[in-house]
């Protein structure tokens, strides 16, 4: 990676190398900096305590002026890991480049880049040129969709991408300042779960960049609204815009031609059930089944929403057809528009477009 812009601060008399600082850096900005005992041994001790790096950052400036050719820019977020920040951001990019927009997709999740993998790309590789990087293209029927992702610079797929905190915010600076997006009518950040160091120096990066706002994306449990609670504290804090939040995996949702049947007994009793249900299949009926019954709706992801004054945007139930789609990188939507989850989601990109008006 060029890291030459992104991890030399300077100061009339010092510099900074930011890649080489300490573990529990408190950051070459902070009035601990060169003081702090984390900061005993490190090569940048000298440097921090003579207050370089304490000037005014222009990188919020840098990224508006790069960004000013994108007309609107999405934030997808969740402080719970493993909820689908990454399927719904890739399947809204696909969605609104299927009505003819011009979008760009960040993948800044620098340890789990999976962005790659859902949109067909893995293999592909970045070029630079005098202008900044290039997004990698999706070769689709759909409209025209760049990405970018620490994936793509990655030799192997499963090299693990072991980096503290300042060399992973110099890699978003990059991507937020160095990416030659040219005219887009989208762009759509996927984040990384928390709400630590990259989300802190995103929202400080995006300050100026007039971000239209953040979808948040949760699963109906506690164990995952807890996290997605500080999320959205996260954002008030910072004055992020909440376009939604959008309750993922709400059921368990599947067509009932698709299903095995068991009875009491665990022996198998498909042949028996689709015999019962054939007039109503041959009659075009399209039925499916939920495998469980959703959660208390008093205390799940809508009331959440309601509690915060945040719009909720649905919910997605966990759907095979998309579960396919994210491992061929497809359009779930337009590849299988009868799919469990294809019309709530498109009310989902219905929602949060109304939101940006």
């Amino acid at each position: 990676l060029d890291r030459s812009s992104t991890h030399t601060i300077m100061s009339s008399s010092e510099e900074v190398d930011v890649s080489k600082a300490n573990a529990g850096c408190v950051g070459p900005a902070s009035e601990a900096a060169g003081k702090s005992s984390a900061c005993e041994g490190c090569p940048n001790q000298r440097a921090c305590a003579a207050g370089a790096g304490r000037e005014v950052d222009e990188t919020p400036m840098l990224v508006r002026d790069r960004l000013d050719q994108v007309r609107r820019k999405i934030v997808v977020l969740s402080g719970k890991g493993g909820v689908g920040k990454s399927t719904v951001s890739c399947q809204l990019a696909f969605a609104l480049a299927a009505k003819g927009a011009s979008v760009g997709l960040l993948d800044v999740d620098i340890c789990g880049p999976s962005v790659p993998r859902m949109l067909g790309l893995v293999g592909r590789g970045v070029h630079r040129s005098s202008s900044g990087w290039s997004p990698v293209y999706v070769e689709s029927a759909v409209g025209e969709l760049g990405v970018m992702s620490v994936g793509f610079m990655l030799p192997d797929d499963d090299n693990a991408v072991i980096w503290r905190g300042p060399r992973k915010n110099g890699l978003i600076k990059q991507f937020l300042t160095e990416v030659d997006w040219g005219e887009l009518d989208y762009l759509i950040i996927d984040t990384p779960p928390g709400t630590s160091d990259e989300h802190i120096s995103i929202a400080n990066y995006l300050k100026l960049a007039d971000v239209d706002g953040a979808v948040v994306v949760t699963t109906p449990q506690e164990i995952s609204m807890q996290d997605v609670r500080k999320e959205l504290n996260f954002c008030r804090k910072t004055s992020l815009p909440v376009l939604g939040v959008l309750e993922n995996m709400a059921t368990l949702r599947a067509p009932v031609s698709a299903a095995r049947f068991l009875d009491a007994n665990g022996d198998d009793a498909t042949d028996l059930v689709q015999a019962r249900l054939a007039d109503l299949l041959a009659a075009g009926l399209h039925l499916s089944l939920d495998a469980f019954a959703s959660l208390d709706p008093n205390r799940g992801p809508k009331a959440m929403a309601a509690a915060f004054g945040v719009p909720y945007l649905g919910a997605l139930p966990l759907d095979p057809e998309l579960t396919r789609a994210c491992e061929a990188g497809a359009y779930f939507a337009e590849a299988t528009p009868t799919s469990p989850a294809a019309r709530p989601f498109q009310a989902a990109v219905d929602a949060i477009l109304a939101g940006m008006t």
